[in-house]
């Protein structure tokens, strides 16, 4: 068995396509109309079409309990890009213990969004400040092996 694709249910196609395309230059790959996949394999499902199929009324958006996950390069570029797409952010920029800066904000129906720096520019960054591997292995809690790696 092997996962596919992460869905999301919209409550508006066009308007979450347009989103996805603004933010991170996805587009669209696979177009089955209450269906698109995206560059990246990200998947949205229409509301209407996605209550059909589970048989059930009731769906919740905002539940803050699931994110989608990107590691973005150009973390600095990210981010003041995404000060010109007006979104709601859950928290700002945050650096968490082991060093990856993320910032977390909502998609139009409120799922919830991470961007965090990609962590071999986190190990770079680190030795770039005169940081050893060692103190760099501690001070992010990764294995030597995956510092060693971002030296090469």
């Amino acid at each position: 068995m092997k996962l596919k694709n992460p869905m999301l249910v919209v409550t508006d196609i066009d308007k979450s396509v347009e989103f996805y395309k603004k933010v991170f230059g996805l587009h669209v790959i696979m177009d089955f109309g209450a269906n698109k996949t995206l560059t990246g394999g990200l998947a949205l499902q229409t509301i209407e079409t996605y209550k059909d199929f589970i048989g059930k009324s009731d769906i919740s958006f905002g539940g803050n309990n699931f994110e989608i996950y990107f590691e973005e390069d150009n973390f600095d570029k990210f981010a003041d890009k995404l000060k010109e797409c007006n979104v709601e952010y859950v928290h700002p920029i945050v650096e968490h213990s082991w060093g990856q800066r993320v910032v977390r904000f909502y998609d139009p129906d409120k799922h919830i969004i991470e961007v965090g720096e990609n962590m071999k520019i986190v190990c770079k960054r680190f030795l770039n400040s005169r940081m050893t591997p060692e103190q760099v292995a501690e001070r992010m809690g990764v294995p030597m092996k995956f510092v060693n790696a971002c030296m090469r």
